[in-house]
């Protein structure tokens, strides 16, 4: 009977914990899936509008630069969504390493190669993979690939740290449900739930405080769970303000639309130094024979340039760039779409689902550390003179009621708890592990940090003495926003332990053990009285070096 018992309240228990993390599951799951939505709509339309540069303006590179556009934006979309095995180095590495080969044949070198693509592919394969592996030494698309991943890191970086922390929470969501209920933790329920049936009391309830020891006892696990899920929510709600109020300089939008650019200025910057690209690849790689050549439409309207552009372009530019080349770069310039924030619906449905999180994730910051009390509540539902103490009824609860941590389960005097589930306690970890890397990852660690530096060293500084009677000349040490530094760095000569790294220069100071507008006079029992004005004057006088005339 006890054990059938035993089942009874393991299954009520789950189903409670179940039904109260419904609305939670399904605010993660919900936007999880709204994010990832509207992140595949704005890749799929960047990568087709990249896709058109090539079609436009670089038409000898357009077939062989689709797939390697469509596969750049799917390592995109693979960061985006939180792969922890992703890099956008690598990504954007790998995309102009696959690039420049194609560049160098068919446009710094239109001579080579502009064959089918089995016979390209078959004669060229390690000449190619001579210019892959070389392409970071010459350097041919210039700074524009560091400068594409500095853009997209900036943009990407809260929308991923976003996904990496919706997959976390809706995972430890999942653990807590899943929890195992210690013997000890059962048999205090059924004490608490069922053994008043025993003496034909069924409709009894429990006391309050009986309730709240027992499933404190029971959920310590999913207590202790409560500091790092609080530190997750607060860092949600802040990614999620960011997406929601992000201005040109971060926008995710810009950034990918602002791709087409980046790889347009790339390929310009190796047009305009292709003699110097082609020596050093000839170095390195080798010469190539040239190939039977199949001109496109574009090398044929390319040679229709007027005689009044041929006249002006060859002076503004390198020896080898010739007329035609010049004024296809200016038409590529032509056609560009000039970057402006969208005003449609990405951008609103962006903010609005941002906003939207923000405020609901805000309600479950305490949700496991309020989850036994919640529990509880819905045992307490009729008001009663008499409630059930484990072992009578009551007029109320004489026992001591202890707090949800582990360390102070230890005198809990319905149960004995041992120690936490093993899963809790890796789902624990994890919370504390994501959480501090991505602050690391996003530079937030390092304000957060300095804020909490500011406001202990605040305190501090207000205790010594007022700032406003302090001066620099004294040995007073001025602020990080004084001295220049970054916010959250340690100031100007000072480790973040407070340690000097190189001693200040020694003057002389008053005494700041009197009030500083009094300075004593030597030989005297009196003091002068200054207003801080003129005594500010007077010590900077006294301090200045003294120059005979």
């Amino acid at each position: 009977m006890e054990d059938s018992y035993m089942a009874a309240v393991r299954s009520e228990t789950q189903q409670k914990m179940r039904s109260y993390s419904f609305e939670l599951k399904y605010l993660i799951a919900g936007h999880i899936k709204a994010y990832q939505e509207h992140f595949e709509m704005l890749l799929s339309f960047t990568s087709n509008l990249t896709s058109t540069l090539f079609d436009s303006a670089y038409s000898a590179l357009a077939s062989d630069c689709r797939p390697l556009v469509f596969q750049l934006f799917t390592d995109i979309k693979r960061h985006l969504s939180g792969d922890s095995n992703s890099s956008l180095e690598s990504v954007v590495r790998r995309f102009y390493n696959d690039l420049f080969p194609l560049v160098y044949r068919r446009l710094l070198n239109p001579g080579i190669g502009q064959m089918s693509v089995r016979t390209y592919n078959s004669l060229s394969t390690s000449h190619d993979d001579c210019l892959r592996m070389t392409r970071r030494d010459v350097s041919p698309f210039g700074p524009h690939p560091r400068l594409l991943v500095s853009s997209l890191s900036r943009a990407l970086g809260p929308g991923r740290a976003l996904s990496r922390l919706l997959r976390l929470a809706g995972e430890v969501v999942n653990a807590t449900e899943k929890a195992t209920l210690s013997r000890d933790c059962l048999r205090g329920l059924v004490r608490m739930q069922y053994c008043s049936h025993c003496r034909g009391l069924t409709l009894i309830r429990p006391c309050t405080g009986l309730c709240i020891n027992i499933m404190r006892g029971c959920l310590v696990g999913v207590s202790e769970l409560g500091g790092p899920w609080g530190s997750l929510v607060v860092l949600l709600q802040r990614l999620a303000a960011t997406l929601a109020t992000s201005s040109n300089h971060n926008s995710m939008e810009l950034a990918l639309l602002a791709v087409r650019h980046h790889v347009n200025d790339a390929i310009l910057h190796a047009q305009l130094h292709g003699p110097r690209i082609t020596a050093t690849v000839e170095k390195v790689c080798g010469s190539q024979a040239a190939g039977p050549v199949m001109m496109g439409p574009q090398s044929t309207t390319v040679h229709t340039t007027t005689s009044a552009n041929l006249e002006r372009s060859p002076a503004t530019l390198p020896p080898s760039v010739g007329p035609p080349v010049h004024r296809r770069l200016r038409l590529q310039s032509r056609r560009s779409f000039p970057l402006k924030g969208s005003r449609g619906e990405k951008s609103g449905n962006l903010k609005k689902i941002s906003r939207e999180f923000e405020g609901s994730i805000q309600r479950y910051q305490w949700f496991f550390t309020e989850l036994p009390e919640m529990l509880c509540e819905s045992e307490m539902e009729v008001e009663q003179h008499t409630c059930w103490s484990g072992q009578d009824v009551v007029e109320s609860y004489a026992g001591r009621v202890v707090g949800n941590t582990l360390k102070a389960q230890r005198e809990n005097p319905e149960l004995t708890v041992r120690n936490t589930d093993p899963v809790l306690k890796g789902a624990k970890q994890r919370l504390e592990q994501l959480t501090q890397e991505l602050l690391v990852e996003l530079g937030w660690a390092s304000k957060v940090r300095g804020r909490v530096e500011e406001e202990e060293g605040g305190s501090a500084h207000t205790e010594g003495g007022s700032g406003d009677d302090c001066d620099d000349e004294d040995g007073c040490e001025a602020s990080g926003e004084e001295s220049g530094d970054e916010p959250g760095d340690a100031p100007s000569g000072r480790s973040p332990e407070g340690k000097d790294r190189t001693p200040p220069r020694r003057r002389p100071v008053l005494p700041h053990l009197l009030p500083p507008t009094q300075v004593p006079v030597k030989g005297s029992a009196h003091t002068m009285t200054f207003e801080p004005l003129t005594l500010l004057s007077l010590l900077l006088f006294l301090l200045s070096p003294w120059e005979p005339r």
